[in-house]
């Protein structure tokens, strides 16, 4: 796990609790920033970051358009825009059309990720009930990132994790709390 520079994470159905069981295990003091992509309807007022900044030690915030990347921060992509990393450390917003029928897509924040930071990413595709997320692993690992995937049985919705472990063979797949724990030992080994 040395030299991981970030993570990424992917969830849509079922996403919030699978969230809630990983994020408030991360420290303050985590050293990597964390880019996250929840598909969630773009009408709706997000109340996802108050509720988890409420409940973690790691920062937690909604990301911003060339806002640059900081460790021990969560961020999470705003309704209705894709999330991107750009290879200066910076993030960037885009209302580009729906990826997967989705807009944030998963897609879009691991492929842009992966080539950002290459093997030193870090790829989650958690519960899900659409594919978004299995191309954007694949790139994670052919850039020599690692790939973890909730254990499909063990998810709320199968279907996502599913599918990205069936796309990338790479793939560890574990439950939620073996992802935590593997969250968590980045930077202690």
């Amino acid at each position: 796990m040395k030299g991981v520079e970030a993570v990424v994470m992917g969830a849509s159905a079922g996403g919030v609790q699978a969230l809630l069981e990983i994020l408030p295990y991360l420290p303050a003091d985590y050293p990597v920033p964390v880019m996250t992509v929840l598909h969630i309807p773009a009408d709706r007022a997000n109340a996802l970051v108050p509720l988890l900044r409420s409940k973690c030690e790691i920062g937690v915030k909604e990301a911003e358009d060339k806002e640059s990347l900081a460790p021990g921060t969560v961020y999470f992509a705003p309704a209705d825009y894709h999330l991107l990393v750009e290879t200066d450390g910076s993030l960037a917003l885009s209302s580009d059309e729906p990826v997967n029928f989705s807009r944030p897509s998963i897609d879009v924040l691991f492929e842009s990720a992966a080539d950002a930071y290459g093997a030193g990413l870090t790829g989650v595709i958690l519960t899900g009930a659409n594919e978004d997320g299995a191309a954007g692993l694949s790139a994670v690992t052919a850039a020599g990132g690692v790939a973890l995937v909730e254990e499909p049985a063990a998810a709320y919705a199968q279907a996502m994790p599913q599918a990205a472990r069936n796309a990338c063979d790479a793939a560890l797949a574990l439950p939620l709390e073996g992802i935590a724990e593997h969250l968590k030992g980045l930077g202690t080994e």
